[in-house]
């Protein structure tokens, strides 16, 4: 079973079985987007700190840059996003993924929001 975590960034972190985390935005980021138009991805291959600016999302409001929630190295991003950025409004935390992180740290995702403090975090704004 996988576990989700979030940031306050808006972002998804989940631990797959295979040791790797998927990122992706969340539903309440994508509904503040808007129709979400062009996505930019990080490379596999490339080492990402925590914090710093790796994808970008462009949407028919505003383009906002995505943080790496924790750092690691892209093991692969999704193509489907690329060729069809509208399955992040349709299905951000599921085929709206935007790429898969191998941690530096795995301990690091204690540092992240579980889905009740998140919800008690979106309360809040």
């Amino acid at each position: 079973m996988s576990q989700t975590y979030f940031t306050k960034d808006h972002e998804w972190v989940r631990l797959e079985a295979d040791g790797l985390v998927t990122v992706g935005i969340t539903d309440h980021a994508q509904n503040a987007l808007g129709d979400i138009v062009f996505v930019e991805l990080p490379e596999p291959g490339r080492s990402v700190a925590k914090g710093e600016a790796c994808a970008v999302v462009e949407s028919v409001k505003a383009a906002s840059d995505l943080y790496a929630p924790l750092t690691g190295t892209v093991a692969e991003h999704n193509p489907a996003i690329i060729d069809e950025p509208a399955l992040v409004n349709s299905a951000p935390e599921a085929e709206g993924w935007f790429f898969r992180l191998r941690l530096a740290d795995p301990a690091a995702l204690n540092t992240l929001l579980d889905q009740d403090a998140y919800r008690e975090f979106l309360e809040s704004l």
